[in-house]
């Protein structure tokens, strides 16, 4: 894999993420009376915007292990192609779909509500979109196949896992950030894959052949465990990343030992069963799985997050390190992933559950392990990898991003821990005056706290643009 390819993503990623954080802007304003959309307009773009940051954010993620894993395995640079060329084209579709056809059902396109939209949106905006995320899914799905492929072909599957820590017998040196790609990227991204995969070959059945039908429940179960499965194990490939680059500041080793390996499988083993924290309101779902999603939620989350934790003092501590951008920036990112990671777990408290779920404070939780987790995180690598052109470019981006972010979510967690709903286009309709208030008012001030991100995001993709032109500047002709 070359540089310039990994550049390319450094470039496309933030602009396509201005894109969507523009929709989320556009959203806020419409909750806050400020701007009048129309809740057709609204929920296209809240569908827009949550399809495309997960996708966005998980083929960033995956474009670094790329380049990261380059370092160990032998990688194919052609597949890294492959996966930018399928981003753009469901990113183009997905576009289509919502923009022009005005498909709306949100991101988890519950069935059967993509079929049902009363002449909402558009038929053939449903065809493109399930055809757009198909390709981007598979894409996806191959990355995860061609990186497992070379590892185990140097490592064997056992070792890669990091199993021969647990039995005490490490004749094999499993490098830290290999044992967490495995454990809770490729293998879970896989079998989610295949999930996500079987849901849209059922859509795209029932969109060729209207009569066809089928489980509503089983069809949700689907969408959680391939839509939240994914967004979580997006956010750990940024743990790789910090433990790959913050020994290259310490200089301290970061070596694989029993306990990191046991924090890793316990979130291979864990992480695909937390998804059904997300039906404990379904009553026809059996009892025990709501059980299961409670107790895989908090495995799948502490051990590797008390190891991570661990890890990243012992390699600070007394470390003289020179605070630059990329080491900043994802000990910031670890900061934040372990936020919105503790929010996430009190969420999926059933009894926490069914009093804020339908709240404000789930898309609380979720946008702060994105923008203060993996963002900080997934740009301090590519800061790191493709060389700093800008160091003072990149903090000033950082910090409008944590600022910006800290308002931004606070709104959030206010308007949550408040009863505001979420998922309601507008508040005008809801009947209780001060919780009317609170929506817009906190609505008002979240666009405020987003343009800062935006800016941040902005100077991120300025210095990607530099780097570039330096690139063909450099390149031979």
């Amino acid at each position: 894999m070359k540089r310039s390819d990994l550049l390319l993503y450094a470039v496309t990623v933030p602009l396509v993420f201005i894109v969507l954080l523009l929709a989320g802007i556009a959203m806020r304003l419409n909750q806050a009376d400020v701007l009048a959309i129309g809740p057709t307009r609204f929920y296209a773009l809240m569908t827009l915007h949550g399809l495309g940051m997960v996708g966005t954010m998980s083929v960033g993620a995956t474009a670094g292990l790329f380049y990261l894993l380059e370092e160990y395995v032998e990688v194919r640079a052609s597949m890294v192609r492959f996966l930018y060329v399928c981003y753009v084209l469901a990113v183009v579709g997905l576009l289509a779909a919502t923009l022009l056809g005005n498909f709306g059902p949100g991101w988890y396109m519950l069935y059967p509500l993509p079929f049902d939209s009363m002449g909402v949106w558009t038929t053939w905006s449903v065809g493109v979109a399930i055809i757009a995320l198909m390709i981007l899914d598979n894409a996806l799905l191959l990355s995860q196949y061609a990186m497992l492929n070379a590892i185990v072909k140097k490592y064997g599957f056992a070792n890669a896992m990091g199993w021969q820590y647990l039995r005490g017998t490490p004749a094999v040196e499993t490098p830290a950030p290999i044992i967490i790609a495995m454990c809770s990227y490729i293998l879970p991204g896989i079998a989610t894959s295949v999930a996500g995969s079987v849901l849209l070959i059922m859509y795209l059945g029932q969109w060729i052949q209207p009569s066809l039908h089928f489980n509503p429940l089983l069809a949700k179960n689907l969408v959680m465990l391939w839509g939240h499965t994914m967004a979580n194990i997006s956010l750990y490939v940024g743990v790789a990343f910090v433990y790959q680059i913050l020994p290259r500041y310490t200089g301290r080793p970061w070596k694989s030992n029993r306990f990191v390996a046991l924090a890793w499988n316990a979130v291979f083993f864990f992480v695909l069963l937390a998804f059904p924290h997300h039906l404990y309101q379904d009553f026809a779902e059996p009892f025990a799985l709501a059980v299961v999603g409670q107790i895989a939620s908090y495995a799948s989350a502490v051990p590797s997050t008390v190891v991570t934790v661990m890890g990243v003092v012992a390699q600070i501590y007394k470390s003289n390190m020179k605070w630059s951008f990329a080491p900043l920036a994802v000990v910031i990112g670890i900061i934040g992933w372990i936020a919105g990671g503790f929010a996430a777990v009190v969420d999926s408290t059933i009894m926490v559950n069914n009093v804020l779920h339908n709240t404000l404070f789930v898309p609380a939780h979720f946008h702060t392990y994105y923008l203060l987790g993996l963002l900080p995180m997934l740009v301090g690598y590519y800061y790191h990898a493709l060389g700093s052109s800008s160091e003072k470019c990149g903090m000033w981006g950082l910090s409008l991003l944590i600022g910006g972010s800290f308002g931004f979510l606070a709104m959030f967690f206010i308007a949550g821990s408040l009863q505001v709903p979420r998922r309601y286009s507008d508040y005008n309709a809801i009947p209780l005056e001060a919780v009317r208030a609170i929506g817009q008012n906190t609505a008002t001030l979240g666009a405020v706290f987003a343009v800062l991100i935006l800016v941040a995001v902005g100077l991120f993709l300025a210095t990607s643009i530099r780097k570039s032109r330096v690139a063909d500047a450099s390149a031979p002709h």
